[in-house]
């Protein structure tokens, strides 16, 4: 059992693809991303080329559909196979083999609120994937893609995932052209949960901490490294060890044995990070 959402911010800047699945390690062969190419899912009987090589006919300007025709034209195992892409333009397609175990299928849609396609194998029924959908198309304007995928994933679970009741792994992965770590790459997330009763769980628990750690507080929230709240810092970051007399060299040390380097800014501090530093300085 595997049901997997490929989908595209409405802007463009971000695409993305999330899976859960009753095998393990899922998301070490299921989805694939680049930028300039778009995000895809392979699954059922993965033809695992499709990761590479789909992603190389995406990059050369192939619509999602001419790849999976392409694709599994040759392709000797193709009623077992599964897969679903959206390329870098918004274009989308889903694919689902005759041999794919029921209930098996997919939907595929150029979407206002995004592009996205839904698909899924040994499901409960196609509710599974009309509530991916429905939940997918909830989140227009008002959160990022891989929140928007995870909904979509409970919302799968939750209208029955695989009726064995199975869970096992599941995953996201999220692209942006240099949205990524320190702006030097383009993956914006990527986080698996490989072998768990609850694998959705516990991918919302891993997004929250990826946000905490690796998310931008909107720039008129930063504060000013001035007044009382320079020397609440200075008081703070004395008692966590820190106490060369430069409150913004301390704060930058800290921030970095913190893991807290993505939400530095000069002459400035994010909120969220003035939250965790007093919660470690104590009162």
């Amino acid at each position: 059992m595997t049901f997997s959402i490929v989908g595209r911010s409405v802007d463009g800047f971000e695409t993305g693809v999330a899976l859960a699945s009753k095998f393990l390690a899922a998301g070490a062969y299921v989805p694939a991303a680049a930028v300039g190419a778009g995000a895809l899912a392979t699954q059922a009987y993965s033809n695992l080329e499709l990761r590479t090589r789909g992603l190389d006919m995406l990059a050369s300007g192939m619509t999602a559909t001419r790849v999976l025709d392409e694709f599994f034209a040759d392709d000797p195992r193709r009623d077992e196979r599964q897969a679903g892409v959206v390329d870098w333009r918004g274009g989308v397609a889903t694919f689902t083999g005759d041999r794919c175990q029921a209930w098996a299928g997919g939907v595929a849609r150029a979407d206002p609120a995004g592009a996205f396609a839904a698909q899924g194998n040994m499901l409960a029924g196609p509710d599974v994937i009309d509530a991916m959908v429905t939940a997918w198309l909830a989140g227009r304007g008002e959160a990022p893609v891989a929140r928007r995928l995870l909904a979509a994933l409970h919302a799968g679970q939750d209208a029955g995932g695989d009726p064995r009741g199975g869970k096992q792994a599941a995953a996201v992965l999220v692209i942006s052209p240099g949205a990524g770590y320190g702006g030097l790459s383009d993956v914006v997330v990527d986080l698996r949960s490989d072998d768990s009763p609850e694998p959705i769980g516990e991918l919302e628990r891993m997004l929250d901490l990826h946000d905490l750690y690796f998310g931008r507080s909107p720039e008129e929230s930063l504060l000013p490294l001035a007044g009382p709240l320079l020397e609440e810092l200075a008081e703070r970051l004395a008692a966590a060890g820190y106490h060369s007399g430069d409150v913004a060299h301390d704060l930058y040390d800290w921030m970095g044995r913190e893991n807290f380097e993505e939400r530095w800014h000069d002459d400035r501090i994010d909120p969220v990070v003035l939250e965790q530093l007093r919660l470690d300085s104590g009162p």
